[in-house]
This record gives C-alpha cells, sequence and structure tokens, in this order.
C-alpha cells in the first residue's frame, strides 16, 4: 500500500481562525504519480470541524480516501471527543490520532496525542 499522506495547518489571529487540510496520494495505486489535494476554509463556523483520514474503507489495496474532508459536530470536552474519534476509527488500521482544542480568543490550547502502541 502506499500510504497516503495528510496535513493541516490553523491560522489563529485577533480572535479569529481559518483553516486548510491537505492529502497527498499516490494515482489510484500508482507511484509513478502523486495526486495532491488541498482544502481551505477561510471563515469556518462555531462548532464545526473537518476529518480527513488515510482510507476509505478495506481492501487489497488498501483505497485512499476520496473527496471533501467530512463535515463532524465538535465535542467540548478534549478527552471525549478524542475518544469518540479514536473510537470511530477502523480498529485494524488506526495507527494515531492527533487532537488539538485552541481557545480561539486568547490563542491557549490543549493537546491529545493517541498511538495504538502506546497506552
Amino acid at each position: 500500500n502506499y500510504t497516503p499522506r495528510i496535513s493541516g495547518i490553523m491560522h489563529v489571529e485577533n480572535g479569529k481562525f481559518s483553516y486548510a487540510m491537505s492529502i497527498l496520494k499516490s494515482n489510484n495505486g500508482n507511484p509513478d504519480g502523486c495526486n495532491r489535494y488541498t482544502f481551505a476554509y477561510e471563515t469556518p463556523a462555531a462548532g464545526e470541524a473537518r476529518f480527513i483520514h488515510t482510507y476509505m474503507n478495506d481492501g487489497n489495496p488498501l483505497p485512499s480516501f476520496e473527496g471533501e474532508p467530512e463535515l463532524v459536530d465538535v465535542v467540548d470536552d478534549i478527552d471525549e471527543y478524542t475518544k469518540l474519534l479514536w473510537e470511530s476509527l477502523n480498529a485494524d488500521n488506526k495507527v494515531s490520532l492527533f487532537v488539538r482544542y485552541i481557545n480561539i480568543a486568547d490563542g491557549t490550547y490543549e493537546t491529545r496525542i493517541v498511538n495504538k502502541h502506546q497506552d
């Protein structure tokens, strides 16, 4: 499998924010080509988030994520939200998860990282 690479960035400034996400993946399983997709959200609504993952489902080879990142609701507790996200991932394919809550007003943040190889 040619595992897609996912990235994201948030811009937080003066009580406002925007963000962008991207995925780089092989050209339909062909390693001779690289497809790059970027999704920018300049005025996101409060309480909404986008979720992008590596694979669509199980298969051989594993099919890469397709389409725009999925719209999801945000739970207002980082530990509860981290648990919800982790438990929603496919048990056979999940490896790690990064979750960050940012207070847009003052820029403070909390981070959670889950790795299936660590308790």
